[in-house]
C-alpha cells in the first residue's frame, strides 16, 4: 500500500485509510519506533497489560515469593 506525505505547516502527514486504523488497532495515539531505514507505527497498549497472565505464571512457578525475609524497621514497631 502506498500513501501520500501531505505538508502541514513544517511538518509532513501520512492519512491512513479506516481499514488501516480498524486492522492495526490504532486510536488517537501511537507508538512511532525508527528501524534502520524505516518507521513502524505501533498500537499503544494500555499500562500494565497482560500482568495479571504474568503473575498467575509467576505464582504456577513459585517466582512470587519475597527472596528475602522483612527487615523490620523502627516505623514497623512503633508506627505500623
Amino acid at each position: 500500500m502506498r500513501a501520500n506525505l501531505v505538508s502541514i505547516g513544517n511538518s509532513k502527514a501520512i492519512f491512513l485509510p479506516d481499514i488501516v486504523l480498524e486492522r492495526c488497532q490504532l486510536s488517537n495515539v501511537v507508538e512511532l519506533q525508527i528501524e534502520a531505514n524505516h518507521l513502524e507505527i505501533h498500537a499503544v497498549k494500555p499500562p500494565r497489560t497482560g500482568w495479571n497472565e504474568q503473575f498467575a505464571r509467576m505464582a504456577g512457578h513459585g517466582d512470587d515469593k519475597l527472596l528475602d525475609n522483612p527487615t523490620p524497621t523502627k516505623w514497623d514497631e512503633t508506627e505500623w
